[in-house]
């Protein structure tokens, strides 16, 4: 029965996030979370290590549903091996009334760039679970399966979401360089959340006694200059971006070659 319920906790896992590498996998099942956050609390990013008992657990369960053909594996740019649903593996969960759909498309083919953005963006929500906070993943808000809807916050839809009680903190990550037209959206999206954020009778835009909390991007240093000029060019002041924008460029090497694995 352990075994069986391991095998149905990878599956869901792997549901939300569309594929995983096998250390995010041996992390999201096999980590107890933390306490819910203290009052004040902010999400940490730190990409979560998992220990060799994790990894093993992982590979272990892995190995089996790959005997089953209830998950498909593929090798990633970077060489990590990466896991996506089987058409078996959807049969079982259905039968646990989950909505679910084969992975086959999602790592079939897809670009180095496109792989580094959702590895990021998976690892900051995997990062933010451990912690004790809830999230949306990108495969969820690509899907409409969270708060926003499939119209998204102001027409616009997250890489992830981290919530706890009423805050909100939406992340963007930021791999490569944005053309001018999305650029221009993002600096009106942005102007735009800042009134929302600011408005003394709180926010309209999330609706449900949600608040802004921030706004992070996981960046290169280079963005961050720019962005930072660019949003005071237009009336922004140094207080409201170091209230509402959050910048992690140390964290991880985003770059069209060198990534973490």
């Amino acid at each position: 029965m352990i075994a069986l319920d391991n095998e149905l906790r990878v599956l869901r896992a792997i549901r939300r996030f569309a594929w995983l590498r096998t250390r995010d996998i041996a992390v999201l099942v096999w980590r107890h979370p933390e306490t819910r956050p203290g009052l004040g609390s902010v999400p940490g990013l730190q990409p979560p290590e998992p220990t060799a008992t994790e990894l093993r657990m992982a590979q272990k369960t892995l190995a089996r549903l790959r005997e089953k053909r209830q998950v498909l594996h593929a090798s990633a740019p970077d060489y990590s091996r990466i896991y996506a649903l089987a058409e078996a593996g959807v049969r079982v969960l259905r039968a646990q009334g989950a909505d679910a759909t084969t992975g086959k498309d999602a790592i079939r083919e897809f670009s180095l760039d496109h792989y580094h953005h959702r590895r990021i963006a998976n690892e900051v929500a995997i990062a933010a679970l451990t912690e004790g906070y809830k999230i949306s993943t990108e495969r969820e808000t690509a899907q409409g399966r969270w708060i926003g809807g499939r119209d998204g916050i102001a027409g616009k839809i997250p890489d992830a979401l981290i919530r706890t009680g009423s805050d909100i903190w939406w992340v963007e990550v930021e791999h490569s360089r944005k053309n001018v037209p999305d650029y221009q959206r993002l600096l009106v999206w942005l102007t735009t959340v800042r009134r929302d954020a600011l408005t003394p009778g709180g926010s309209t835009l999330l609706g449900k006694n949600m608040h802004w909390r921030q706004i992070i991007f996981v960046c290169t240093p280079t963005f961050q200059k720019k962005l930072t000029r660019d949003l005071q060019a237009i009336g922004w002041t140094h207080a409201q971006i170091n209230m509402l924008l959050r910048f992690s460029t140390a964290l991880y090497r985003i770059g069209s070659v060198e990534f973490q694995r």
